[in-house]
């Protein structure tokens, strides 16, 4: 067999990748080791800044197949036909750990979903809880700072996590799933997915429905208690889903929607866009539509896993927003994340590059045109004018339509959004917000192990809080139902 010929990256071949060029045996280098400088200055830089949050990632390829129709409520070009199928992206991962972090942590699972549909690619990026610590978005990088290490010992603190959350009963809902008996999986094959934010369908009429996704996973739900948790490997979770794929075994998950009407939304008993809140089964069934699994496991984990960009904002026709705040905030958060960790042209590295044509005026940056696979971007595509001569347009409009130039489709326009009536643009209190009802609704569908569970993981970190803090969320505790006040308080009394 022919070896392969080693290169510089720019394709030269290598002599010698053992020994740099010396003045001898003994003497110094000099300053025409290219190939030496090429390793060390690409070595400097191999590393990206890691996401802020959900930066401890796995992820592999796979197929949503259609098992029910939606032509009747959108456009989405890929939920038309039963049978179809479109190729996908799941990246797993922690959130509010760094890389450095364990696949084991008592910490919400991302769940987000590329979907390379035929009209752009859809990212559906949710996590495996339904629900939210909040449903305002100045609130966040406060929420994540006081999840984070602390910043003057630089280590886990669970103190500022409860300081945090006696002070925002918005997070109650989030708090109890965290600290229940499913606040650590037992691997990515055994969690379910949320979109936990409201979306929109719309049809070509012009109508729009509400909606939200959910992938329950047909593993099963399986999950670990902080015991078992601590005897696992950080990396285990990782490990599992690639040996589960390579031997063959390919997890999957059913997917289903909730779909209400506009009509419906305006006299809900809940605001339908409140990410703290769930829209009970019981009033808005979930209707299954599909069935994704993964088959295939990355090639390279920098190049796919670490650099894929999943964005609220990647809408298709047929899918759109909600008014929820949550949601709004990052149609412009994680655009910009991206930008910042990997640059202006992300959208071009393979992982996140459309499987379809892609067009536009975008030009320039550092790696343009570095992955792109099809279509066109202004400044290295060039159109026919009507003279058959060649000309460059990076701009519209222009004097190229119909001669091949980009132009916009405005029959994929998305519906008017509605707003309230005689809504007043300004700061609207919460404080009187009923954030205890789904709580304790949650609490009490939990059998007595479960419970008690939920009692000692609150009170572990708890206990490291002041007493005012323990004041506080034994208050939210007892709105939610007493016997969960009751519970922690008597679980604190044992540490």
């Amino acid at each position: 067999m022919t070896n392969t010929v080693l290169t510089t990256s720019a394709g030269a071949p290598v002599a010698d990748d053992n020994n740099s060029i010396s003045v001898g045996a003994r003497g110094p280098l000099t300053f025409d080791n290219h190939y030496l400088f090429e390793k060390l200055a690409h070595f400097n830089r191999e590393r990206i800044p890691e996401r802020v949050v959900h930066a401890r990632g796995t992820a592999a390829y796979g197929t949503f197949t259609v098992t029910k129709s939606l032509k009747d409520v959108t456009i989405a070009d890929f939920l038309q036909v039963v049978g179809q199928q479109t190729e996908v992206f799941l990246r797993f991962s922690t959130v509010g750990g760094g890389q450095d972090s364990s696949d084991y942590a008592r910490d919400p699972r991302g769940f987000a979903v590329k979907f390379y549909t035929k009209q752009g690619n859809w990212d559906m990026v949710g996590n495996n809880t339904p629900v939210f610590f909040l449903n305002d978005p100045i609130k966040f990088p406060d929420f994540i700072h006081s999840q984070k290490k602390d910043a003057r010992t630089n280590t886990p603190n669970p103190a500022n996590a409860f300081e945090f959350w006696a002070n925002h009963p918005q997070s109650l809902h989030q708090m109890t799933i965290l600290m229940s008996d499913r606040g650590i999986p037992a691997s990515y094959r055994h969690v379910h997915g949320f979109s936990s934010h409201t979306l929109s369908f719309y049809n070509a009429k012009g109508e729009r429905h509400w909606v939200k996704w959910h992938f329950k996973t047909n593993q099963g739900i399986k999950t670990l208690t902080n015991e078992e948790a601590a005897k696992m490997p950080a990396h285990g979770a990782q490990q599992d889903l690639v040996n589960a794929i390579d031997r063959g075994e390919f997890p999957s998950w059913t997917v289903q929607v909730q779909i209400m009407s506009e009509t419906q939304a305006r006299s809900f008993h809940i605001n339908p866009f409140d990410l703290t809140k769930v829209w009970p089964y019981k009033e808005v069934p979930v209707v299954e539509i599909g069935q994704l699994e993964l088959n295939k496991n990355v090639h390279n984990y920098f190049a796919e896993t670490e650099q894929v960009a999943f964005a609220p904002s990647n809408f298709v026709p047929g899918i759109a927003a909600s008014p929820d705040k949550m949601l709004q905030a990052r149609l412009l958060a994680y655009q910009d994340a991206h930008r910042y960790r990997i640059g202006a042209n992300f959208n071009q590295i393979p992982v996140n590059a459309g499987k379809c044509p892609v067009n536009h005026y975008q030009r320039d940056g550092a790696f343009a045109g570095m992955g792109c696979p099809v279509g066109h971007s202004a400044g290295d595509t060039n159109y026919a004018n009507a003279a058959g001569h060649v000309s460059a347009s990076n701009f519209y409009p222009n004097d190229r339509v119909g001669q091949g130039a980009p132009v916009p489709a405005p029959q994929v326009a998305v519906p008017p959004m509605p707003v309230l009536e005689d809504a007043w643009i300004g700061y609207h209190d919460q404080s009187q917000e009923d954030y205890y009802s789904q709580a304790g609704a949650l609490f009490r569908i939990m059998n007595d192990s479960q419970q008690q569970q939920l009692f000692n993981n609150i009170a572990g970190g708890l206990s490291q809080a002041n007493a005012d803090i323990q004041a506080r969320m034994l208050a939210q505790f007892a709105k939610a139902d007493p016997a969960y006040a009751e519970g922690v308080k008597q679980a604190l009394s044992k540490i």
